[in-house]
């Protein structure tokens, strides 16, 4: 395998979960998910600076991924989205299969502008102001989408808000 080849490879094994992830959470079914994750991998393939920083490999990707995630959302708009079948073999969760899913769809329910920053913040670990480098938002911006999101997925889920303790 040549070197570049080799390189990309590992690059490719150490990001495609959460990109599928990330993917899957916008698209709403493996099929599109997939199809989405392997246009991100083919754009970062022409990236080759990429590979070797993953700071900014991974934030490039789950913008490139969320940006296609939603051209995509935007072109197949009229079609029917499956409903996520086996969210706990998908996210490798230890937690019971109907609380993964119903808080896997009270995410996939929110507003795509809550949708994407509650994903990055919860899921991949990003702080705001990471987000809003991201997306290109101020970070009191991005700790309002992540506020009023928590708000909807409290509600959805029926819960007490500012159940956290000090939040």
């Amino acid at each position: 395998m040549p070197q570049d080849e080799a390189a990309f490879a590992k690059f490719y094994a150490r990001h495609v979960d959460t990109v599928y992830r990330m993917c899957y959470i916008r698209m709403k079914n493996q099929m599109d998910a997939e199809d989405v994750t392997q246009d991100v991998f083919l754009r970062a393939m022409q990236q080759p600076q990429l590979w070797s920083d993953d700071d900014h490999a991974r934030a490039w990707l789950l913008v490139t991924a969320s940006n296609l995630c939603k051209n995509a959302m935007h072109h197949w708009s009229r079609t029917k989205r499956e409903e996520v079948e086996d969210w706990e073999a998908t996210l490798g969760t230890t937690a019971s299969p109907d609380e993964v899913s119903a808080v896997m769809s009270a995410v996939m329910g929110l507003p795509d502008q809550y949708k994407t920053v509650v994903y990055l913040f919860y899921y991949e670990g990003y702080s705001g102001a990471e987000i809003a480098g991201m997306l290109g938002k101020k970070e009191s911006t991005v700790r309002s989408m992540l506020h009023r999101g928590k708000k909807i997925l409290l509600k959805a889920l029926g819960g007490e808000p500012y159940a956290e303790a000090g939040r």
